[in-house]
């Protein structure tokens, strides 16, 4: 493995754990996948037989290419290594081709780039704080915090069944934060710049990086209430800074500045005719707004105080079209679900900027522009919870509270991915994968910050009260009913939509409680003691 090789400080674990994971991600290459297998090898096409002045007209298939251009020279470079495996997958023309050697190629294409995510994670480990001084391997933070990563459920499952290339994508996103703790805020800048241009939908955390870069390195001292001494701003920091942002950005667009289509490629990247909610609902405030309409608009009809024939179709019948109107209450617009965002994100920044706290309070706030986003944005993927999840697992080895926090968000964000794979075949890899990680990821937090009495017997505050025990359970019979009592009953033809309903609405419920009690600790956590900042 070519990831080994960057791991050579970390001793034999963490080479071994790298290596396990790989192996895992082969057994992976026969299971189901989705129509992103086949939208990445249309991208492979475009780059591939098309000149640049087409890549973001060709329309042959539906699928056309709407990542930002580091992306599609990615397909491109990818393209060239897909040659040698077979030729005709790289034709436009052949729309849904597939055969092994496409398969073969793809599925490795995703599991070498994950070299990547790996040494990420390698330089993740460095910055954690060795808390507990313990002599047994597998209850220190790094090799928990290792495995919580490299072995992430929602990354196994999304990248390598339903098919991306999330891996590789989070590689440059840690790379960067671990870049930040290092206190090497350049390259740290360089790598989310550069990330940026591969995939858009991380300008959702962008404003966590504007401000910290300029609070904590612009600003070079601060004063000993921890609030800004204005007269150590750096003109000279923040023209570097800037350099680099217009330099990688020049990069990326210019040539199609230069063939006058920015237009077309801005019109692609984001296309808001599409409708509030992808196709399956993420578990966000939106599932929670859309499910109280439907409620409404079957209590409204079943008392007569709705008019059937005034009554969308669409939203009473599928319950997962990309558009329609609401019945009841008032349909959301792009506008409004952007104003939402950025009153969520408001807090954070304001927290970050007032309340200094450090490359960790950095790392709050990114999260939780991360789950504002995910909570009130247009359109928004339910994969994108990992965009929260997997930075989350930093803090998680580092506080009692923060394992809390993640542990709730982490099993309710997975489990909400579970209607990405409903073949048949995959119905009892994601649940023994899911419990796996889920069964490893409580024990070895609960290990690590609660290790010296039994469980029943523990004096120090646990993990999870009641409640948040309660609803974690619930997921059990809520799979339960989903998956093996539903596809049984009447309701079945008639309103299909219900077990995708009931997931996003149970886990939106987690996943907005994470997000409060994560805003909590941040809005009260107190500012870092320090006058002088590198």
């Amino acid at each position: 493995m070519a990831a080994l090789g960057t791991v050579k400080g970390s001793g034999s674990w963490f080479s071994s754990l790298a290596l396990g994971v790989t192996l895992l991600k082969c057994l992976l290459i026969p299971t189901y996948h989705s129509t992103d297998f086949e939208v990445h090898r249309n991208w492979l096409a475009i780059t591939h037989s098309l000149p640049l002045s087409q890549w973001y007209y060709e329309a042959t298939s539906e699928w056309t290419l709407d990542y930002p251009p580091f992306f599609a020279w990615f397909e491109y470079v990818l393209s060239h290594v897909a040659k040698y495996f077979d030729q005709e997958m790289l034709n436009v023309h052949n729309l849904n081709y597939f055969n092994s050697r496409t398969l073969l190629f793809q599925r490795f294409s995703v599991i070498f780039t994950d070299v990547l995510f790996v040494y990420a994670v390698h330089e993740c480990c460095k910055c954690v704080d060795g808390r507990k001084a313990s002599k047994e391997l597998t209850e220190k933070p790094k090799f928990i915090l290792s495995v919580l990563l490299l072995w992430n459920f929602g990354l196994l499952i999304v990248d390598h069944i339903h098919f991306q290339y999330n891996g590789f994508l989070s590689g440059l996103m840690l790379l960067s934060i671990a870049r930040l703790f290092q206190k090497r805020h350049m390259e740290g800048a360089f790598f989310f710049a550069v990330l940026l241009h591969f995939k858009h939908i991380y300008v959702y955390v962008a404003p966590a990086y504007g401000i910290y870069l300029l609070r904590s390195y612009c600003f070079t001292a601060s004063k000993p209430d921890g609030s800004v001494r204005w007269n150590s701003f750096s003109f000279i920091r923040l023209i570097s800074l800037g350099l680099i942002v217009f330099l990688v950005s020049a990069l990326s667009l210019g040539p199609f500045l230069a063939l006058n289509q920015l237009p077309q490629v801005f019109s692609r990247l984001f296309p808001f005719k599409r409708g509030l909610c992808h196709a399956y609902w993420a578990p966000n405030f939106w599932a929670l707004y859309n499910a109280v309409d439907k409620v409404l608009s079957i209590i409204g009809l079943e008392l007569k105080l709705l008019d059937p024939n005034k009554i969308p179709k669409a939203s009473m019948t599928s319950g997962l079209v990309q558009q329609f109107d609401h019945t009841v209450l008032p349909s959301v617009t792009p506008l409004a679900t952007l104003i939402c965002t950025l009153i969520a994100i408001l807090p954070s920044v304001c927290c970050l900027w007032f309340k200094p706290q450090g490359p960790r309070g950095f790392l709050r706030c990114l999260i939780l522009c991360a789950l504002s986003s995910f909570m009130f944005g247009w359109h928004v993927h339910e994969k994108a919870i990992l965009l929260a999840i997997l930075p989350m697992s930093l803090l998680s080895v580092e506080k009692a509270g923060d394992a809390s926090i993640f542990l709730i968000l982490t099993t309710t964000g997975h489990y909400s991915l579970f209607p990405l794979l409903f073949t048949t075949p995959e119905l009892p890899i994601k649940i023994l994968l899911m419990l796996l990680f889920t069964i490893y990821s409580i024990s070895s937090l609960m290990m690590l910050f609660r290790p010296f009495a039994p469980f029943f017997f523990r004096k120090e505050k646990p993990l999870f009260n009641w409640m948040e025990t309660f609803y974690l359970l619930g997921l059990a019979p809520l799979e339960v009913c989903c998956e093996f009592v539903f596809p049984f009953t009447s309701w079945r033809l008639k309103y299909p939509f219900i077990p995708l309903l009931m997931t996003s609405v149970y886990c939106a419920v987690g996943v907005t409680y994470a997000w409060f009690r994560l805003y909590v600790s941040m809005l009260t956590g107190p500012p870092v003691g320090k006058t002088k900042k590198q």
